[in-house]
């Protein structure tokens, strides 16, 4: 039995007599936008009443502090911030914390403040939970579930490629991310890389780094180069078209052809800029018959179509032949991720 560890965040209406806004104002450093409030006390959403009254709204189970996370080590770095293994002083719970500084154009607060509330809400077995949320001294710290195999970028430096069955269970888990994130929450991700898909010991595979984190690091000076953003981006963004959640299954289908084949889809080049140019005027990169199945060769395909029009969505892809022909029940990803690279830190629990 797992003790301690904090519910995924539901939202409950506090009393008057709990806490006041003007209480909750009062105290520093506080990010505001319309009704959300984010200080070094966590978010809250602010609501009226039918009778006037202010009311806050909080996550539930909100026994989260920054004072009661003490720092491992850090796992990652990237232009918008760092990510922190953290543990929790009283539960023994391991934690991300990726802090990020809020040095940003003033338009940009509106959608933070939508996409923090999105993060909070969104609740997914195939997307990285976010539990809470602060504001402290100009950063916005985001508690988030922590992934103890690291993420697929990670992986691949160890392994190099990844055989086609486990390929197969790691593309169904992170299509059904990409499902959710589409249909139930209207996000298109616009990041997806082997970054930002991560996964741990009990062979769990999980969509990060949507949303506000997204926001950060375009909104920041510091831009990714040839390891970032660019790179995975489809056609229609570079050619700034039109684009949809459709644009996210090219940047997966330029993930699982990395994957298979241990290298990026395009050759190295001098500059971004020749990658972009690559994109746009180059055929679609196909992944090579003689050394993947027709099936595999078929669905990364399927992926890599420059008309958007031309791909298939998510939940087509989930009925492709490629995934239908592997029995996930009989792919033991746990002890292939463990096996072949040793978790980042062991979590305390009992599972």
């Amino acid at each position: 039995m797992k003790r301690g560890i904090p519910k995924p965040t539901v939202q409950i209406a506090l009393s008057d007599h709990e806490q006041s806004i003007e209480k909750f104002l009062s105290k520093t450093g506080t990010f505001k936008h319309d009704d959300l409030l984010v200080n070094k006390d966590g978010l809250r959403i602010v609501s009226h009443s039918k009778q006037g009254e202010v009311q806050l709204i909080r996550p539930l189970d909100n026994n989260l502090a920054l004072d009661d996370m003490d720092m491992v080590k850090v796992v990652g770095n990237g232009s918008a911030g760092i990510v922190q293994l953290v543990r929790h002083k009283w539960t023994g719970q391991f934690f991300a914390l990726k802090v990020m500084q809020m040095n940003i154009q003033e338009n940009a607060r509106k959608q933070i403040a939508q996409e923090l509330k999105i993060n909070l809400s969104s609740h997914s077995l195939y997307v990285v939970l976010c539990y809470q949320c602060f504001y402290d001294n100009g950063a916005i710290s985001i508690v988030l579930e922590y992934m103890d195999g690291g993420s697929l970028s990670d992986f691949l430096k160890k392994v190099v490629m990844i055989p086609e069955r486990y390929l197969a269970a790691i593309c169904r888990q992170v299509l059904k991310g990409l499902i959710f994130l589409h249909h139930e929450k209207h996000i298109i991700h616009r990041d997806l890389k082997p970054s930002n898909i991560l996964i741990n010991h009990r062979g769990e595979v999980k969509i990060s780094d949507f949303g506000v984190s997204a926001i950060l690091a375009s909104s920041s000076e510091l831009r990714d180069t040839m390891t970032g953003t660019y790179k995975y981006m489809p056609p229609e963004r570079i050619s700034e078209s039109k684009h949809g959640y459709i644009s996210d299954i090219w940047s997966f289908g330029l993930v699982m052809l990395e994957c298979g084949t241990g290298k990026f889809a395009y050759p190295p080049v001098d500059s971004y800029y020749d990658i972009l140019e690559a994109v746009v005027e180059n055929p679609p990169p196909f992944a090579p018959p003689d050394q993947f199945s027709k099936e595999f060769c078929s669905f990364i395909s399927a992926c890599l179509q420059k008309k958007p029009e031309d791909r298939q969505s998510a939940q087509l892809l989930l009925q492709h032949p490629f995934l239908t022909k592997h029995d996930v029940s009989k792919i033991d990803l746990a002890s292939y991720f463990t096996n072949a690279a040793p978790p980042l830190a062991t979590f305390n629990d009992n599972k």
